[in-house]
């Protein structure tokens, strides 16, 4: 691979990202696979760029270095990793430098091999989306309404530019914390006034008497946030108009869902706006407690915003969230991972989530390893929000918030954990999941052929 063994500087370009992006040179160095001192010789045009250092550049920050001038070598060169090192795959994984050795050697074998692999890739996707209507008991007749909308988070990437920049700027024009209700009440008119006691609806707004009610029971961060719904629903009316005349939604259920969703999404960049609440963020190294303190918000609704940190140019770390209820379903989700979630309950009962339901108000952390080799850092925490009567037992679930383990220095929830040790063995459902040793299995992979020995007892009773 001539391109690959030419002396490359570009250590201002290397400079310039890492100060862009705000990581200090130790966490950048941890994050490339090298020490200190090399990244700082790299940035000083001291040392070129090798071919490992070009790959964790393009694996961790794919949009930012995606392509070098002409020499699109590198990117080929981590899919062909991904393809030979997959450990989701049976068989020995192949070691980095021999799969650079067939790129060098045998391209249009190496190309084969990268498309074998995308193929497996896409037919396991297939069978999630099967496995899902199989979940779901949903036949033929296409996506529900919030279906349609949660994959169009997801495909999105769980953020909005627009929204998240008309957000930001109104933030910067309110005065202070209260700044929200006090643009409703001059700016639009707005009477706010307590609900009735008995009213079980958290708001109630009356578009004619331009009155809006508030449930007198709730936290203030709740209040806080379903005030700035409210406004957000009102003065970004415009930008949300026109993102749902793009989303490509069928139903007029689902863009009225879509509608909601993105008041929320709005409420919580305008509460958290991007640019001080991902500097704020990196500062505390993303501790969920000192951020929600720090903006008045909710443990949920600040686990939620940290995973839309993803505007180009700005990114924060890549995580996913999830929220599950004491059923096991999965009732908020978004990955900006590589982690698959499963869509309709079902989910691995070895994930941390699931133990933290029961355990309200703690804080559990776990270092996970999915099928295909992947790590990842899981922080869970238990909630429960109270009702108003004793009539309306409380909610009670539990939020997920994680990374992948090479950005483990900048989740503080890591700093417990042994990164180098053993991981426990996570999968997305037990209808995909190709582990053959796990205790807890509820049932086979789809289309898999069970075998069962009489004369021998086993904590999963047949083997495939």
């Amino acid at each position: 691979m001539e391109s690959t063994r030419r002396r490359l500087f570009a250590g201002a370009r290397v400079r310039d990202l890492r100060k862009r992006l705000a990581i200090p040179q130790a966490a950048m160095a941890q994050r490339l696979g090298v020490s200190v001192s090399y990244l700082s010789q790299i940035e000083n045009e001291e040392r070129p760029l090798t071919p490992p250092v070009l790959i964790a550049l393009t694996r961790e920050f794919p949009e930012q270095w995606g392509e070098l001038g002409e020499d699109h070598s590198v990117a080929d060169l981590v899919r062909a990793i991904d393809a030979g090192t997959d450990g989701s795959i049976a068989g020995e994984a192949l070691d980095e430098a021999a799969v650079q050795r067939g790129v060098e050697k045998h391209p249009a074998l190496t190309r084969r091999m990268v498309a074998l692999h995308e193929a497996w890739r896409r037919s396991q996707a297939q069978l999630r989306v099967l496995d899902d209507k199989v979940e779901s008991g949903a036949g033929g007749g296409g996506s529900l309404p919030w279906e349609e909308v949660r994959d169009w988070y997801q495909a999105e990437g769980n953020y909005i530019d627009a929204l998240d920049r008309a957000a930001e700027a109104l933030a910067g024009q309110l005065d202070d914390p209260h700044g929200i209700e006090a643009r409703l009440r001059g700016h639009h008119g707005i009477r706010i006034e307590d609900a009735r006691d008995d009213d079980s609806r958290l708001t109630r707004f009356d578009a004619g008497s331009r009155r809006l009610a508030v449930s007198s029971v709730l936290p203030p961060e709740s209040r806080a946030f379903l005030l700035a719904h409210r406004l957000a629903a009102i003065e970004f009316g415009e930008q949300m108009r026109s993102v749902g005349e793009q989303s490509g939604l069928s139903s007029p259920a689902a863009r009225e869902l879509l509608s909601l969703g993105l008041a929320n999404y709005a409420a919580g960049a305008l509460l958290m706006p991007y640019a001080r609440f991902r500097d704020a963020a990196r500062g505390v190294r993303h501790d969920i407690d000192r951020l929600r303190q720090r903006f008045g918000t909710s443990f949920e609704q600040t686990c939620h915003r940290l995973s839309t940190l993803q505007r180009p140019g700005a990114q924060g770390i890549p995580f996913f969230f999830c929220r599950v209820d004491m059923a096991g379903n999965i009732t908020k989700r978004h990955s900006a991972t590589r982690l698959e979630f499963a869509r309709f309950g079902g989910a691995c009962p070895l994930w941390v989530v699931h133990e933290a339901v029961a355990i309200p108000d703690r804080i559990l952390v776990q270092l996970a390893e999915t099928p295909d080799g992947a790590r990842y850092v899981s922080m869970a925490k238990g909630l429960v929000k109270p009702s108003a009567s004793y009539a309306r037992p409380p909610r009670r679930y539990a939020v997920a918030l994680g990374c992948e383990e090479a950005h483990a220095p900048d989740f503080v929830y890591a700093d417990g954990l042994r990164t180098d040790g053993i991981a426990t063995p996570i999968g997305t459902s037990c209808r995909i999941c190709p582990r053959a040793d796990c205790d807890q299995r509820a049932f086979p992979p789809a289309a898999s052929e069970i075998r069962i020995d009489p004369d021998v007892r086993a904590p999963v009773p047949y083997a495939f």
